[in-house]
């Protein structure tokens, strides 16, 4: 695998590079373990390196979208702004639990709590809607990517926010308009958006969100989305 000086990076970001994250070959099949650091490297991405993670969306009562900006002390893609959460679950049993993806709802609801100080009891795995997946590739720097077979999860409710500024510099609830606006910006390069979200905003996104009350007619979970020229 490759090495790469951390040093310059933020400590408490660099610790959370030792997580084991869970292999998978593209038909999103487990194939074994490795930590989050050399997951995250183009060097052993463009080697085929994939794995498996999730991206959650949280609508308030008003049906609009919870935003973050990904804090400066990010190693992929900081100060980007971004859907409500995206991370990966972990190489433990629980969030690897494959029924109904009940282990990477698991994982959602750590990291929901973990980045945005939701309580967990908030935001309960049964209560989300596992989508469908998609699986794509971006390099965030020369050294740095992702390449992931992404979970898609819903959720409508209001929710509690104590957001770690280690992970988020900023959020904000927008309307399908205000979101459309910013995709805008983004191409005049006038702000940052990930990838990923652009992504999923310039496909399925607006179609689901006219359709939160009715989600159920939209899972896929037989198809794997490849919306990356890379993949």
């Amino acid at each position: 695998m490759a090495e790469i000086n951390t040093d310059n990076l933020d400590e408490k970001q660099v610790q959370l590079l030792a997580e084991m994250c869970i292999l998978i070959d593209v038909d999103d099949r487990k194939i074994g373990a490795d930590t989050k650091k050399n997951c995250h490297l183009n060097a052993n991405i463009d080697k085929g390196l994939l794995h498996r993670a999730f991206s959650v969306f949280i609508f308030n009562k008003e049906d609009k979208l919870l935003l973050q900006q990904r804090s400066d002390a990010k190693i992929t893609f900081p100060g980007c702004y971004t859907n409500t959460c995206c991370s990966h679950p972990l190489h433990t049993a629980s969030e690897m639990e494959e029924p109904e993806a009940i282990g990477v709802r698991k994982a959602a609801q750590r990291r929901l709590q973990a980045e945005l100080g939701i309580p967990v009891e908030q935001v309960t795995p049964e209560e989300m809607t596992y989508l469908t997946r998609i699986h794509y590739k971006a390099q965030s720097d020369g050294v740095w990517g992702e390449h992931e077979i992404d979970y898609i999860l819903f959720l409508q409710k209001e929710v509690d926010l104590s957001p770690d500024p280690n992970e988020i510099k900023s959020h904000c609830y927008v309307t399908q308009e205000e979101l459309k606006e910013m995709l805008v910006k983004a191409k005049r390069k006038e702000l940052d958006i990930t990838p990923w979200f652009i992504l999923i905003a310039e496909t399925f996104l607006f179609q689901w969100w006219d359709n939160l009350q009715n989600l159920e007619e939209f899972k896929d979970h037989d198809h794997i989305h490849r919306m990356s020229d890379e993949s």
